[in-house]
């Protein structure tokens, strides 16, 4: 029987994913793996589980009426979860936290395989997902226990979704927990993780994009480009990859694979260092030319420390530059902020 992959992301930044059959409305999808979407009728009358489709295909039929939900909410994508039912896997963003429906994060456990190490500058994590494949959408993060510990460290997949094998890059920490403890991690260590979380993810690609990375926030933008090799990509993509120092410039040869998978995807790097002997240095807002904002008709994404997504915001406020969207993941070494 047919069915569809569902992802419902919270106003919390928590996703949790429900099969919906192809005939099977999303509502009682999700009450059938113990999610209860926001409802009062689950007649299409009182508008009280409205959400929004960020993507994906799915008929609302005609059963519902136009107080409940308007011919204009509806061209804008908002749709009632009791009347939708799927014609493509979907993307689902409901204005209520998890917890409002009697739901939350879910936990994986997983086998360390390799650690891969950067000079100073950072770890690859490769971890092995022995029960099940994970689910998450392009952009996200979880958090992962520090063994031995009672901490826990977020970090981005860089990784395609639905793999049985999910990778992480992660900054190198003097000091830190999760540092400390990758600097002897062996394989076959079990390890728990708590997610998918986040609001950066992956929009439909309607128009070209522009990405921006700072350091290790590089390790959402692999994992986007992963899914755009995997679809193959309609719009120019253009990523800028800028770095502290010359051995923070990590994993380029991944990003030069992808540039040979992904059509239309160009990327160039730079050096903050003024010691620097890259041929670009200075920062992400010094190298970025006119013709990658598309006189405003991009998607922005940035994932950086604060200082890089404060100084962007400052350079597009200064030009006068307002994409047609901007979504940003503020992130330091123990925490992550999306917006």
């Amino acid at each position: 029987m047919t069915s569809y992959r569902i992802a419902l992301n919270f106003e919390d930044g928590v996703t949790r994913f429900v099969d919906c059959g192809a005939t099977e409305k999303v509502l009682d999808a999700a009450f059938r793996n113990c999610i209860n979407l926001p409802m009062d009728c689950s007649d299409g009358v009182c508008g009280t589980c409205k959400c929004r489709a960020e993507s994906g295909t799915y008929d609302l039929g005609d059963d519902y009426i136009d107080d409940a939900l308007t011919d204009d909410e509806a061209g804008q994508g908002l749709v009632l979860t009791c009347q939708m039912v799927p014609r493509s896997d979907c993307v689902i963003a409901v204005p209520v936290p998890s917890t409002a429906c009697k739901t939350g994060t879910t936990q994986f456990n997983a086998t360390v395989a390799e650690v891969a190490t950067f000079s100073d500058a950072a770890y690859e994590l490769v971890l092995d997902l022995p029960d099940q494949a994970l689910d998450f959408l392009p952009g996200q993060y979880v958090n992962i226990a520090v063994p031995g510990t009672t901490q826990h460290r977020s970090y981005s997949f860089s990784s395609l979704p639905g793999e049985r094998r999910a990778r992480f890059l992660i900054k190198h920490v003097p000091g830190g927990v999760m540092s400390g403890w990758l600097t002897g991690a062996a394989a076959g260590v079990a390890l728990q993780m708590t997610g998918p979380l986040g609001s950066f993810y992956l929009r439909p690609v309607t128009r070209p994009l522009l990405l921006l990375a700072g350091g290790t926030g590089l390790a959402p933008f692999l994992s986007m480009l992963e899914v755009l090799a995997q679809q193959g990509a309609t719009q120019p993509v253009y990523l800028i990859y800028g770095v502290t120092r010359d051995a923070d410039l990590v994993l380029v040869d991944r990003l030069q694979d992808l540039a040979r998978r992904v059509p239309g995807f160009t990327f160039s790097t730079c050096v903050a260092d003024p010691q620097t002997t890259h041929e670009r240095q200075g920062y992400v807002t010094q190298h970025m030319p006119a013709q990658a904002l598309h006189g405003g008709n991009v998607d922005v994404y940035l994932c950086g420390p604060p200082p890089m997504v404060d100084a962007v915001q400052k350079h597009f406020q200064a030009e006068g530059i307002t994409p047609a969207s901007f979504h940003y993941e503020k992130f330091t070494p123990n925490a992550a902020t999306a917006a």
